[in-house]
């Protein structure tokens, strides 16, 4: 039969103290042992962890450019497929207008459709000079523009969905500019596990010297408000092979493949979309 622990409550408040009873030990041993399994596998576990050192400022002080305020705004629209062509005509004559407005603080950085990854949609990047202030500003003054007013309900008719987020800019990357073309774009979008975003930046700031050569870096954002923990690196390729050329030329520096080891248990997911831009696009 087999044996009873009893159990004796501590004073002192220790918890529950098991009283071994005659011929008891033995399965208070296997209980204790089996017990103690899973603290050792936890302690061996973490070995194994990467572990994020404490701060004591928002990831966004720390890893963000200060000698600018500038915030950025991403939008990615899913347009209805026998729409795309439409819409796109309606963006050219209504984006220009905005970007070009003297009492807009913004500025539209580019324009795109996504020619390889989701079908149909529209990639639209704006900075605003001013940080939040002047994005209220630009929202408030559109308010008041019946004729974007008309743009955006014109536009919604076109749309299946929409999604936009607010971006800051890596201190470490290239300000983005616009470049002659013609390229086509890649925006790599990586899903990070939270509270990993200082050691991405830590990483690829040592990263990005790799992937200069070419003049292929354009810009390097992460997410404040949306989608969180998201970074969006884009690049500039003069085509698709080209792109492979200077990724697989990334592999023989010495450095690189380290990075990539490290950078990589980081994500959670991650997201290509190769773009072509539109005429009124500053990056062509």
């Amino acid at each position: 039969m087999a044996a009873r622990v009893l159990l004796r409550w501590s004073p002192a408040g220790a918890g529950a103290v098991p009283r071994i009873p005659p011929g008891g030990g033995l399965a208070l041993r296997g209980m204790v042992s089996s017990a103690s399994r899973p603290r050792e596998d936890s302690w061996l576990k973490s070995l194994f962890v990467r572990k994020v050192d404490p701060r004591k400022d928002a990831h966004s002080n720390l890893l963000a450019k200060r000698e600018t305020s500038s915030l950025y705004k991403l939008q990615i629209h899913n347009v209805k497929p026998e729409c795309l062509e439409a819409y796109n005509k309606l963006c050219q004559e209504v984006l220009p207008k905005i970007h070009e407005e003297k009492h807009y603080p913004c500025a539209l950085v580019g324009t795109w459709n996504t020619w390889y990854g989701e079908q149909d949609q529209a990639v639209h990047l704006w900075r605003y000079e001013g940080g939040y202030p002047a994005l209220n500003e630009v929202m408030s003054k559109l308010r008041q523009n019946k004729e974007f007013t008309e743009f955006r309900k014109e536009r919604g008719n076109m749309l299946l969905s929409r999604k936009n987020q607010l971006l800051l800019e890596f201190s470490f990357w290239n300000e983005p500019v616009p470049r002659e073309g013609p390229n086509i774009y890649e925006l790599r979008s990586y899903q990070l596990r939270p509270g990993t975003m200082i050691e991405w930046g830590n990483y690829w700031a040592r990263a990005i010297r790799f992937r200069q050569d070419s003049n292929e870096a354009v810009g390097g954002f992460f997410s404040q408000i949306g989608q969180l923990y998201m970074v969006h690196h884009l690049w500039a390729y003069k085509d698709l092979q080209t792109r492979e050329d200077i990724r697989n030329a990334a592999w023989h520096k010495p450095g690189w493949d380290e990075l990539v080891y490290y950078t990589v248990p980081l994500i959670q997911e991650m997201e290509s979309r190769i773009m072509i831009p539109l005429k009124i696009s500053p990056l062509q």
